[in-house]
């Protein structure tokens, strides 16, 4: 709310934002010397939210700023992440004033130019099963209010206006000037937009960006816009208060959640109006549209008639013929040679390749930071994937992206020219009597905010004002702004939640009593849990009942699995026990497990090693006495990289994906649990040739081992330790 209130206060009095930029600079600098580190990232978030929508801040605020940022640099994760970030903007920003905001108004609201063609959008997603109808709607009239507000024409005055103040400072009227961007038409605006784009990109792309030759550029443009009236505002030394300049909220749709497909659906169809953009000719072949059923890629091969021996070669083979000559013109319509293959480099099947770097996410020149993932094709586009709810919603967002990330492996049309960015936001049901209440459903957001405090304060806090905000009936009075508060938060955490905290998914492969019936493959991202159900499987079934095997609660379990070890050397466990239940958890339930998490890794320790399940069994545990024989519980934890489970008795389990009652399989016998595979991760790795006994030289081939599938989700800074 603090922090809300202080971007409000700027919003409304633009002239305030310098006297704001050195109080926070100021406690910046003293929890530097005072070593308040928990208090860092949250006010440098802060100044850069300032200084990208304030107009007045001077050269030398920029400077201390950007010197802050490099002194961070010598901190430990994720401190120096974010200071590299902050200060990688701050370069431009200093050089060139006006750079962010304007990037980010123009990717946000899909403003097209040729200077920068990026663009953004936030997909809203909702399942209406498990958030309120009153939440949703309350969030749907938000979002239509501000889109009717935003107009293209609205937010290229913005940006021209907003670039001009910037960079002339006190020399621009600002009065007049919007003025005369209110009365300008159509073209005219469109026009002045086109000339500031291009005059502020130009200057950001140089080596050496000359803030005095941007404010000369700009100069020219101010005066061309007012005319004759320039020379005389800029004399003027009485000036009424300059109007504020808002930063419009992103592009937001609202979706429905319906299925896992959904995902894959809404991103392709971001992607289809721009489809002929940037294109080569290979990635045309692929079908961006992806929505028909997949099928496997032709292989063409021709007959070669090349002997492969040089004297062979016709005269004057080594000279490249004319550019215009026909022998160019018959190259490009045929191959020679063996069977045409498309072969995509290995580091495309990989987490980074999709999201980014795993450090870092950097919104400066291109959003995302992904730059070309191919030659000549830029990720012009960036997907924002917000979802509300709770566990269940975010179990349901991991089979999504598994099955998206499965798609890409067979039509590859996606990752090279879109990033992907996805947030969570959780929104609960209010409590209940403790007779009714239902099980913990905040779990990952309550990790959220204990390994980052700036998205407990920011994030979390926001789940019960949704729904206070919600039930309150709406306001009759039209004439009256009323700033949207749930709104500003979304926005916030979008465009400042940079910095992703990757989560391991898991694969379970379960076996019914029905021989019959096919074992079923599913995923989870937070928790299996297991119950033994009253009823058996019949004698003739998958287990028969082992002789000398007491009757009590509970069933006999077998249990095989890899213990997690410090040294991660393999050590394999097998052991039978009698329980009543267990539960295979992914996400650490105390602060002491958060330092290098097994589920979602810091980004220098190597993944693979560290994937971890915390699983708690529920013994049943005897004893015998003069009273008779007696069972007590016992619950018993240990971590675990895989681990199986079968029923020894005639007892039958039930197992429960990610807490979500329609993800629940019955009748079960066995399963096993293991990290889920990046999608055709096992690829083929070629070692040097080597000479067999004939001689003759051979390429030794290895199967690579498996990259774990891990889902990034983002935050204001990550892991802090």
């Amino acid at each position: 709310m603090w922090r809300w209130s202080l971007h409000k206060k700027v919003e409304r009095d633009p002239s305030k934002s310098p006297a704001l930029v050195r109080i926070l600079l100021r406690e910046l600098e003293k929890a530097e010397s005072e070593d308040l580190r928990h208090v860092i990232i949250p006010l440098l978030h802060t100044v850069m939210y300032v200084l990208t929508k304030a107009t007045g801040i001077t050269e030398e605020l920029y400077q201390r700023t950007y010197a802050f940022c490099t002194r961070l640099l010598t901190l430990p994760t994720p401190y120096c992440t974010v200071a590299l970030d902050c200060a990688t903007r701050l370069k431009t920003e200093t050089a060139v004033p006006g750079t962010l905001y304007q990037r980010m108004v123009i990717a946000e609201q899909n403003l097209m130019n040729e200077p920068y063609p990026y663009q953004e959008r936030v997909f809203l997603f909702v399942d209406p099963e498990l958030v309120s109808a009153s939440v949703c709607s309350a969030l749907l009239l938000e979002i239509e209010a501000a889109q009717v507000q935003q107009t293209p024409e609205a937010c290229m005055r913005h940006v021209v206006s907003h670039a001009l103040q910037a960079a002339l400072g006190e020399a621009c009227h600002a009065g007049a000037l919007h003025r005369k961007l209110q009365d300008s038409s159509p073209r005219t605006l469109e026009h002045y937009f086109h000339a500031v784009v291009a005059a502020v990109e130009q200057m950001a792309s140089e080596a050496s960006p000359s803030r005095a030759g941007h404010v000369e550029r700009l100069e020219e443009i101010y005066c061309s816009l007012l005319g004759p009236a320039a020379g005389h505002c800029c004399g003027d030394p009485v000036q009424e208060r300059p109007p504020s300049i808002p930063l419009p909220s992103p592009s937001i749709t609202f979706h429905l959640w319906t299925g896992e497909e959904q995902l894959w659906k809404e991103l392709v169809l971001f992607l289809r109006p721009r489809s002929q953009l940037r294109l080569s000719t290979d990635l045309e072949v692929l079908d961006l549209q992806g929505l028909r059923p997949d099928r496997e890629l032709a292989r063409v091969s021709v007959l070669s008639t090349d002997s492969g021996i040089e004297r062979d070669l016709p005269l004057g083979a080594d000279e490249l013929p004319a550019p215009s000559s026909p022998e160019m013109e018959r190259a490009g319509l045929q191959r020679k040679g063996g069977i045409k293959k498309r072969v995509w480099p290995l580091d495309f099947l990989m987490p980074g390749s999709w999201d980014g770097s795993p450090g870092l996410h950097r919104r400066t020149g291109r959003p995302g930071g992904d730059g070309e993932v191919l030659p000549g094709i830029s990720r012009l586009h960036t997907a924002r994937v917000l979802v509300l709810g709770d566990d269940r919603m975010l179990g349901r967002l991991a089979q999504a992206y598994h099955r998206l990330r499965k798609r890409e492996t067979q039509k590859f049309c996606l990752t090279p020219r879109l990033s992907l960015q996805l947030y969570y936001i959780p929104v609960l049901a209010p409590e209940k009597p403790a007779a009714s209440r239902q099980p913990e459903l905040g779990e990952l957001a309550a990790f959220l905010g204990r390994v980052d405090p700036w998205y407990q304060s920011t994030v979390n806090t926001l789940c019960p004002a949704i729904h206070k905000l919600a039930e309150m009936p709406p306001s009759l009075d039209t004439s009256r702004t009323v700033d949207p508060f749930i709104l500003d938060v979304l926005t916030y955490y979008v465009r400042m939640g940079t910095q992703p905290i990757y989560f391991q998914i898991y694969t379970v492969k379960i076996f019914f009593s029905d021989l019959s019936q096919d074992p079923a493959e599913d995923i989870f991202l937070i928790e299996l849990k297991v119950k033994i159900q009253d009823s058996k499987f019949p004698k003739d079934g998958f287990s028969p009942k082992r002789r000398g095997v007491a009757e009590g609660p509970g069933a006999e379990l077998s249990l095989c699995y890899q213990k997690a070890l410090l040294s991660h050397r393999p050590r394999e466990v097998t052991v039978s026990l009698r329980a009543t239940g267990l539960v295979l958890k992914a996400i650490p339930a105390s602060d002491t497990e958060v330092s290098g998490s097994p589920h979602c890794p810091l980004p220098a320790a190597p993944v693979t090693d560290h994937t971890c399940l915390n699983v708690n069994v529920t013994e049943v545990v005897k004893s015998s006495n003069l009273a008779g024989r007696s069972f007590s519980t016992v619950t018993n934890t240990f971590r675990t990289n895989d681990i199986q489970i079968q029923s020894q008795d005639q007892r039958l389990l039930t197992l429960s994906l990610d807490k979500d009652d329609q993800r629940t399989f019955r009748d079960v016998v066995r399963f096993e649990v293991a990290p889920c595979p990046e999608p055709c991760a096992g690829a083929q790795k070629s070692k040097a040739p080597w000479l067999n006994s004939h001689g003759e030289k051979e390429m030794e081939t290895t199967k690579a081992k498996p990259k774990p599938l891990l889902m990034p989700i983002n935050t204001f800074s990550g892991i802090v330790q």
